[in-house]
């Protein structure tokens, strides 16, 4: 949000927080979705970057299009185990890697 949107919403009386906050995460709770999220964007950028389909990217995986799929869409069952070994599957360096999570 920008600074302007937000001084008005706050002299209107509202008041601005973010997601941890308004959910009530705590710093590790924070920063686990914040890495599983990085995770996700970086398998997506990197499916499309070589031009995969969610197929193919599963076929090199040994799983599913709908593995795949709940991968992307970050679904809680699909461990940050799995998540770093597609990422480096995919060509991601370790230290690429620790770029993509000082971001996050």
């Amino acid at each position: 949000m920008d600074s302007r949107k937000r001084k008005q919403l706050e002299k209107s009386g509202y008041r601005v927080t973010d997601t941890k906050e308004f959910v009530g995460l705590s710093d590790e709770e924070d920063c686990m979705i914040r890495t599983r999220l990085a995770l996700v964007r970086q398998v997506r950028e990197l499916r499309k970057k070589q031009g995969w389909t969610q197929v193919q990217l599963a076929h090199a995986m040994g799983s599913t299009q709908a593995r795949v799929a709940k991968l992307e869409n970050a679904s809680p069952e699909v461990s940050v185990d799995l998540l770093l070994r597609v990422v480096f599957a995919l060509g991601t360096s370790p230290k690429d890697l620790a770029k993509i999570l000082k971001v996050a």
